[in-house]
């Protein structure tokens, strides 16, 4: 099978000198669910701008090579048809005075908002369908920017899914959510995980790592330290190693969740 991501000795630099990512190997296939975890600065949210065509590696002779699909060339619209992307700077771009339903339609036509693009009846029809299954529907009306955190977040995956893509890649999906946010929010990623839509999850939070995200890869220093099977990578050596503090792992309904030990 091909793979649906596949990096090879990517080096990624900011400014002249600092790497972000150095020299990291990575495959994923299409099916897979995956988390990658990391402290702040670990290099994640990098990794995502390489599949968004907003980072470059820099060039190097040793075979370093990013592909996907097994294409190391692409048009960056015909991946958003592959590739569905949430991220912390989207939403805050996305904050505006423009309606949920709008936001989701927004998503054919690769903008912020409907200006003078064409809606057709199909288009609606998905966009509702989509709303619906995210159980967003009684918000379609909301103003973007009278949104909760989570609210937001929502609308912001039917954006990403309205070409149905292959993949959802979400970069710290989290952030600034509540409890009851949280938990809402990890209900909606597992739906669409068991919808067949492939779940990558960039995160810092343990709590995060939904039931059916199998495979764990660990990050740090802009590099990869671990990669495997849930439960043999989400331990307290592991964790305490990854994050620099002694922690304890807890497990409880197949979450994961870190102590202070």
């Amino acid at each position: 099978m091909i793979p649906m991501l596949e990096f090879n000795k990517i080096t990624v630099l900011k400014g002249e000198y600092q790497k972000v990512l150095d020299g990291v190997s990575l495959k994923i296939c299409e099916g897979e669910n995956v988390a990658i975890l990391g402290p702040n600065g670990a290099g994640k949210s990098s990794l995502i701008k390489i599949i968004t065509r907003e980072y470059y590696p820099i060039p190097q002779g040793n075979g370093s090579s990013f592909k996907v699909w097994g294409k190391d060339t692409w048009d960056v619209f015909d991946l958003r048809f592959l590739l569905g992307i949430v991220s912390n700077d989207l939403q805050y771009t996305c904050s505006r005075d423009i309606t949920g339903m709008e936001m989701v339609l927004s998503g054919f036509f690769s903008s912020i908002g409907l200006f003078k693009e064409h809606v057709t009846l199909t288009m609606k029809k998905k966009a509702k369908k989509i709303i619906e299954f995210l159980e967003i529907g009684h918000l379609h009306d909301r103003k973007m920017n009278r949104m909760s955190s989570g609210e937001a977040r929502r609308f912001l995956i039917g954006r990403a899914l309205v070409h149905d893509p292959k993949a959802l890649i979400l970069d710290e999906p989290t952030n600034s959510l509540d409890l009851h946010a949280l938990y809402k929010f990890s209900d909606i990623l597992s739906k669409i995980a068991r919808s067949g839509t492939s779940i990558i999850l960039a995160t810092h939070h343990l709590s995060d790592i939904i039931p059916e995200i199998k495979r764990v890869i660990l990050m740090k220093d802009g590099k990869f330290y671990k990669d495997g099977a849930k439960g043999s990578i989400l331990t307290n050596d592991h964790m305490t190693r990854l994050f620099d503090v002694p922690i304890e792992v807890k497990r409880k309904d197949d979450y994961y969740y870190a102590l202070r030990a």
